[in-house]
């Protein structure tokens, strides 16, 4: 992205926390936090100080099968970055007199689930939706947290923490051939393991509801969907469009421009390499809960009865706004580079991406949902009462 004064990189290891013991679960966030903390030659406080000194704005997540670690930086302080970065992935400190300081930074997020239902519900239903160990928070539990030694921690690390399997993607103003020989002296002598996969186990339950004393009930629905990779994609994503992502979508429309039914509800679409869904939210008053669980399981239905034209258009442009969006940032562009090689085993050009989206038409969607229609639905309820599934 010549055009750009700004440089990204997103790096995919594959280690999160569908690898940890359940009775450790937490690890891998635990692991991301501590790799804050000193590598290389620089202490905790030298190696951030570092990362600020080259105007980096970094992101580390532990999620599902990837600890994920992003930064963007004006593009002549890369090089530089990258030698952090290898610091921070190859030769982490893992002070021991820090995990316990560490501990409380994960264990602040548990306890911010009590103030954010909408999260708690999201996070049950995708345990319930996805096998095991594929549908884990990396959360944890306080329990698991207060269990992990730094022993653990470093164990985790020296199995998992290779290059079999990791993705390093680069997007923005960069020089290629100075960038491949930097990552080369600072890669190449990475010793590589065999890439591990998780044993997969049953799904959990279809109706699962969390008491909660609040006047506001807050549901989750999620049904099956095609992944990335399979050539079904584009038409099964459409749904999520047509279904969210504006004030003229069938949720909003339905839901809440017609019936009051709550304050705020939407859809939207994840896919691991096997797995996908659908995903919908819904918040309301306690006192119309059923009845909005009732419509919100009609308006997923209908898309087997397929779309119009003026809904295929208006996704049409939400989606091509996207990709113009995506082009003016290079953390997007690198992530969505980086997942693109994770499931495809290649990069999609954002002209082809732009392609299949003017090339989809309603037919293509309309046979989708006919062929894969929606269900079978996992429900996941939060707030006084539970409700009655309306399948």
């Amino acid at each position: 992205m010549p055009w750009m004064e700004s440089v990204s990189y997103s790096i995919l290891v594959p280690y999160g926390p569908v690898l940890d013991p359940l009775e450790l679960s937490g690890l891998a966030s635990l692991n991301c936090e501590m790799m804050l903390r000193g590598a290389g030659e620089r202490n905790s406080r030298q190696f951030l100080q570092s990362l600020e000194n080259l105007g980096c704005e970094t992101s580390e997540v532990a999620a599902h099968l990837h600890t994920v670690f992003g930064a963007s930086m004006l593009a002549d302080h890369l090089l530089a970055s990258l030698e952090l970065l290898a610091d921070q992935i190859r030769r982490p400190h893992f002070p021991e007199e820090q995990l316990e300081i560490a501990k409380q930074v994960v264990k602040q997020d548990i306890f911010s689930l009590e103030d954010d239902p909408s999260r708690r519900v999201m996070l049950e239903l995708q345990h319930q939706f996805l096998p095991d160990p594929w549908g884990r928070s990396n959360l944890g539990t306080l329990e698991s947290i207060d269990r992990i030694a730094i022993a653990d921690i470093r164990r985790q690390h020296i199995r998992y923490f290779q290059p079999q399997g990791t993705i390093l993607s680069i997007a923005g103003k960069l020089d290629w051939e100075a960038v491949r020989d930097k990552v080369g002296e600072l890669f190449a002598d990475w010793k590589p393991q065999p890439l591990v996969l998780p044993e997969e186990k049953i799904i959990g339950s279809r109706l699962v509801h969390l008491p909660c004393d609040s006047l506001q009930t807050h549901i989750g629905v999620a049904f099956p969907c095609v992944p990335l990779r399979s050539p079904d994609y584009m038409p099964a994503w459409s749904g999520v469009g047509i279904l969210s992502g504006g004030m003229s979508c069938r949720l909003f429309n339905e839901i809440r421009e017609k019936r009051g039914l709550c304050y705020s509800v939407y859809a939207s679409y994840s896919t691991l390499k096997d797995h996908a869904g659908i995903y919908s939210y819904c918040g309301t008053g306690t006192e119309r809960a059923q009845e909005t669980l009732e419509v919100l399981i009609a308006e997923l239905n209908r898309l087997r009865y397929g779309v119009d034209d003026g809904e295929l258009n208006r996704f049409k442009i939400r989606a091509q706004s996207t990709l113009i969006m995506q082009q003016e940032s290079t953390g997007s562009r690198s992530g969505m580079m980086a997942q693109d090689w994770y499931h495809l085993g290649r990069v999609r050009t954002l002209g082809e991406i732009e392609s299949a989206i003017n090339s989809l038409t309603k037919s293509a969607i309309n046979d989708y949902f006919t062929n894969h229609p929606p269900g079978p639905f996992h429900i996941v309820t939060l707030g006084p009462e539970p409700l009655q599934s309306p399948l």
